[in-house]
């Protein structure tokens, strides 16, 4: 193969430091690099589509590396992924790329889901992929605080302070959907949100304060002044980890060979 190998990978971040590579700790990245080191036989640096948190969880992250033609057909480098990225992690694809493809800059949308199971009784089945909100939730006011918050705009306020010292924070929000779904009999509030692009923290610190506006707290046009304050502190707090996942990437289709 030649050009730029492409994997598509899902995990539980609940054992992870986060997905990108740290040295002495256990991630996502580091543990695949590992795997691609042993069958390839070299060190092999991947970018990845997007750097998630300690206990982040993914369906659909993306990671990419330059190709030097010497490596096995996708399906047989599936199967030896498999076999070593250990417990926590599956590799679902192999695909090829066309050379300077990035997985991280390549990207034209992602997609996060967040989950909410609200009320009074905890989630079983879900308790590790879902955060337990011990109050009912005003679904149709948290519905008009996310209007505010699509399209372009600054989110200096829904990110993480220190991260957003000298770089631009301003991005792109699609679309924000907050469905009721039942999983494993459990009932769950997904919150979808899909944004070119994200900073950091920035959909646990929306979630978080759509949780205010939806238990009675704040109005929904407080999300907007809180958009307009590009103040941290004007907004909810940090939503918990546990409950996010990277759900899918979006690459123009003219990237593939």
């Amino acid at each position: 193969m030649s050009g730029t190998i492409v994997l598509t990978l899902s995990y539980d971040g609940s054992g992870f430091a986060g997905f990108a590579r740290q040295p002495g700790l256990q991630t996502v990245q580091g543990r695949v690099e590992s795997a691609l080191e042993t069958v390839f036989r070299r060190p092999v640096e991947t970018t990845g589509a997007g750097r998630t948190d300690a206990g982040v969880h993914a369906l659909g992250q993306v990671m990419s590396f330059s190709a030097n033609g010497n490596e096995p057909e996708p399906s047989a480098l599936l199967r030896s992924l498999n076999a070593l990225v250990g417990g926590g992690i599956v590799v679902t694809g192999v695909r090829l790329a066309a050379a300077g493809f990035s997985a991280r800059h390549s990207a034209v949308a992602r997609e996060y889901r967040y989950h909410l199971v609200p009320g009074p009784v905890p989630p079983l089945f879900s308790a590790r992929h879902a955060w337990w909100v011990k109050a009912t939730l005003d679904v149709g006011a948290m519905r008009e605080a996310a209007k505010h918050l699509i399209g372009e705009h600054d989110f200096r306020t829904f990110c993480v302070t220190a991260s957003a010292e000298g770089q631009r924070t301003v991005r792109r929000i699609e679309r924000i959907d907050i469905t009721p779904e039942v999983i494993m009999g459990e009932h769950t509030l997904v919150v979808r949100v899909v944004g070119n692009a994200f900073l950091h923290s920035m959909v646990r610190v929306i979630v978080g304060s759509l949780i205010e506006v939806g238990r009675g707290k704040r109005p929904p046009g407080w999300m907007a002044e809180s958009l307009r304050s590009r103040d941290r502190a004007a907004a909810g707090q940090t939503a918990p980890p546990h409950g996010l996942v990277l759900w899918h990437v979006t690459y123009p289709d003219e990237c593939w060979l």
